[in-house]
C-alpha cells in the first residue's frame, strides 16, 4: 500500500489509563506521517475522557463491556467494519481485540505476536520486555513499516477551559501528589507520604490527586501531616483537568501508575516513587524532567511482578519502607534549580 492510499487508521489500547496515555505517541507519530489521515481511537469506557476534545482524532470509539462483553464487541465489530479503515493498530495483546482487528476488514493490520488472533493479522511483531526499551518504543514497532524515525511522546490535550478550572489552584508555588495505586506493592505507603508532607516547606502548597474512590486514603493523609497548606482535590478534577494542574507544579510526585503517564502527557516535572517495580520494564516517566526513586541497595525479591500484588509477597515491603525521605526531597531541590 502506498502512503498516499492511508486515509484512515484506527488505533486500539483497550487496557488501563495509562496505557491508554503511552498509546497517544503513535497518534503523534502517525499525524506526523499522514497529515491529512482521519485518525480513530478506541478505547474501554471510563478512559473516554483523556481524548475528549483531542484535536488529531476524528472520533473515539469506546468499548462498553457493561452492555456484555460479546454484545458491545459484536457491535463494535459491526462499527469498524462499516468504516473501512484502511489501517488497524492494535497494541493490545488479548482475544477480543484481536478479533475486532482480524476481521476489521482493513487492507492493513499491525499488531503483537502474543494476541491470539495475531496469525490473521498483516504484520505481527514481539513485544520484547527483555532489551531496555520503553514501552512507547515497542508500541512504535506496530507502525515501522508504515512510518520512519524515533517514536514520539505520548501526548494529551486538556482544553482552554480545563486549564481555567485550575488557574485559581496556582496562584503559589505548588507541588502535587497522586498517593494511590490500583496496586498495593506499587503504592507508597501513606505514613511515608506523610514523612514527606511533614518536611516540606510550607511556602508550598500541596495537592492531592485522585479519583472519587482516593478521596478517604487522601484525607487520611491529610489528617496525620503537619504541612500547613493541603488540599485534597481526589474526585474534584477530571482527567484531564489533573494534567493541566501537573503542567505547572514545581514537582508531581506520584508512584509507578496512571498519574505518572498524567505527567508525561503535558511534559510535568516528575519524581516517580518505584516500589515492587523497576524502571527497566520500560514504563517510566517521560517528562523533560523526571526522575525515578527507588530502594538504594538490591532487595532479592525486587520486583516480585511486572503489575504489583495485592500485598507483599513476603510481607516486609522493604522495597518501600527503605525509601529515604531525603531522596525524595533531593529531587525536590533539582527541580526547584532546573527552574530557575
Amino acid at each position: 500500500m502506498q502512503p498516499s492510499e492511508i486515509k484512515k487508521i484506527l488505533v486500539i489500547q483497550t487496557a488501563f489509563l495509562g496505557d491508554v496515555v503511552l498509546a497517544t505517541s503513535l497518534i503523534e507519530k502517525l499525524h506526523a506521517t499522514y497529515p491529512n489521515a482521519q485518525l480513530d481511537f478506541l478505547l474501554r469506557k471510563g478512559n473516554e475522557g483523556l481524548l475528549k476534545g483531542h484535536p488529531l482524532l476524528r472520533q473515539v470509539l469506546i468499548w462498553n463491556k457493561l452492555e456484555g462483553k460479546y454484545k458491545s464487541l459484536w457491535k463494535l465489530l459491526r462499527q469498524i467494519r462499516s468504516e473501512k479503515y484502511d489501517v488497524v493498530v492494535n497494541v493490545q495483546r488479548y482475544g477480543a481485540t484481536g478479533m475486532l482487528t482480524a476481521f476489521s476488514g482493513a487492507k492493513q493490520t499491525f499488531g503483537f505476536d502474543k494476541n491470539p488472533f495475531s496469525r490473521f493479522f498483516t504484520r505481527r511483531y514481539t513485544h520484547n520486555m527483555e532489551n531496555g526499551s520503553h514501552e512507547v518504543e515497542r508500541n512504535q514497532l506496530l507502525i515501522s513499516s508504515i512510518t520512519t524515525g524515533p517514536a514520539a511522546k505520548p501526548k494529551l490535550y486538556p482544553s482552554e477551559q480545563d486549564y481555567e478550572k485550575v488557574q485559581p489552584l496556582k496562584t503559589i508555588p505548588y507541588i502535587t501528589i497522586a498517593p494511590t495505586s490500583v496496586w498495593f506493592t506499587k503504592q507508597y505507603p501513606a505514613e511515608k507520604w506523610i514523612d514527606l508532607l511533614n518536611t516540606l516547606s510550607a511556602n508550598y502548597k500541596v495537592y492531592l490527586l485522585g479519583s472519587p474512590v482516593d478521596k478517604a486514603h487522601a484525607e487520611s493523609i491529610i489528617l496525620k501531616a503537619q504541612h500547613p497548606n493541603m488540599e485534597n482535590l481526589c474526585g474534584q478534577l477530571n482527567l484531564l483537568q489533573s494534567a493541566a494542574l501537573m503542567r505547572d507544579a514545581v514537582l508531581n510526585y506520584v508512584n509507578d501508575s496512571g498519574p505518572m503517564h498524567l505527567a508525561s502527557s503535558v511534559n510535568a516535572p516528575t519524581c516517580a516513587v518505584y516500589c515492587s517495580t523497576v524502571l527497566r520494564f520500560g514504563y517510566g516517566p517521560l517528562a523533560d524532567f523526571a526522575m525515578v526513586v527507588e530502594k538504594e541497595e538490591p532487595l532479592y525479591c525486587r520486583p516480585c511482578g511486572l503489575h504489583g500484588y495485592k500485598a507483599c509477597p513476603e510481607g516486609h515491603f522493604k522495597c518501600a519502607h527503605d525509601i529515604r525521605n531525603e531522596q525524595l526531597l533531593q529531587v525536590l531541590e533539582l527541580a526547584k534549580a532546573k527552574q530557575l
